[in-house]
């Protein structure tokens, strides 16, 4: 059964200047729980950060309170935070001469005492660490020598060996490529379900937290905190309102977002499937609203068949044209 574990009460957050604080939210109340992997939305500078090192005690709150396992943050001192709070950051850790097994082994530091030597149970502990996150052949590697994927996995093994209940991540998948930051998010989210953990991250990959994400909390400097699933937001219309006025719409039939396009031309657009949304794709990039329910007659284009087939421009005189692929469409229905 999922259990709140972190709860915010009447919650301000901010931070020191030259000449005062800034107070970059205030007034947040909300709950997070165990076996959900939620993820942290907002723009740059709405303080997504700070709320981060708020929550992880790196910086005292404004106002309020927040509370961990039924006891207030402020209650803990450090080595206790340690066996309740792992934390991951966005910064790429520049470590030399040292495996990731030493590195992941580093997360037995509250468990370990002054000299940090490693029992059989820590070991043990350090190796299913690594196993969960599936890094077992680079094990004995250097860390200086593994990717910026890779490494992401090694801190995330750290944080697991911690063995606390509560991961902090801000910005995992930042210096990531694609298939990594897929990797990166679907391992939290299994890591989530099969261990129970809380596990709370900021994030700028909107898609892939929108499609892997169990919640979803969207930080506005006007509105506050959101808080909800994907698809309730959707469904409430807040992901709409939220980034409207960002040059992006939220197509809630897709539960994708498309940059604003101020188009030049419409075109009816006929069929279904991958040939279909394709097209659609490269014509809206090009400046041209094309779907099924344009009513303009004057020119339609036939994307059914199979791959290899050509697309078929039809016009209002019956006069038709054929392109091989959608780079040779485009430059037909340029010379329209």
């Amino acid at each position: 059964m999922k259990e709140t574990t972190i709860r915010l009460c009447d919650l301000s957050i901010g931070y020191p200047d030259k000449h005062n604080t800034k107070r970059v939210a205030e007034h947040l109340n909300a709950s997070i729980h165990s076996g959900e992997l939620t993820c942290l939305l907002g723009t740059n500078g709405v303080g997504k950060s700070t709320l981060l090192r708020t929550l992880s005690a790196f910086q005292p709150p404004l106002g309020g309170t927040i509370d961990l396992l039924d006891r207030p943050l402020s209650t803990y001192d450090d080595r206790q935070l340690a066996t309740v709070i792992g934390v991951v950051l966005t910064e790429k850790s520049d470590i030399r001469n040292m495996t990731v097994e030493e590195l992941v082994g580093l997360g037995r530091s509250p468990y370990t005492g002054f000299w940090g030597t490693l029992k059989e149970g820590d070991r043990k502990i350090v190796h299913e660490a690594i196993a969960r996150v599936r890094i077992e052949p680079l094990t004995q590697r250097m860390v200086h020598t593994l990717s910026d994927g890779e490494r992401q996995k090694v801190m995330i093994a750290k944080a697991l060996a911690q063995e606390t209940p509560i991961i902090f991540l801000d910005e995992p998948t930042a210096f990531l490529d694609f298939p990594s930051k897929v990797e990166v998010m679907q391992l939290l989210h299994n890591l989530t379900h099969t261990l129970q953990k809380t596990v709370f991250m900021s994030t700028h990959d909107l898609e892939l937290a929108l499609q892997i994400a169990d919640k979803i909390w969207l930080m506005d400097r006007t509105n506050g905190i959101a808080i909800g699933t994907p698809e309730d937001l959707s469904l409430e219309g807040k992901l709409s309102s939220f980034f409207s006025r960002k040059g992006i719409t939220y197509d809630t039939e897709t539960g994708f977002f498309r940059i604003d396009t101020d188009y030049r031309r419409e075109i009816h657009l006929h069929g279904h499937g991958s040939r279909y949304a394709m097209v659609r794709k490269a014509l809206q990039r090009n400046g041209i609203r094309a779907d099924r329910h344009v009513a303009d007659d004057s020119l339609h284009i036939d994307t059914t068949g199979s791959a290899g087939d050509p697309f078929v421009i039809h016009r209002a005189d019956g006069s038709t044209q054929s392109a091989t692929n959608i780079e040779a469409l485009l430059s037909l229905i340029a010379d329209q």
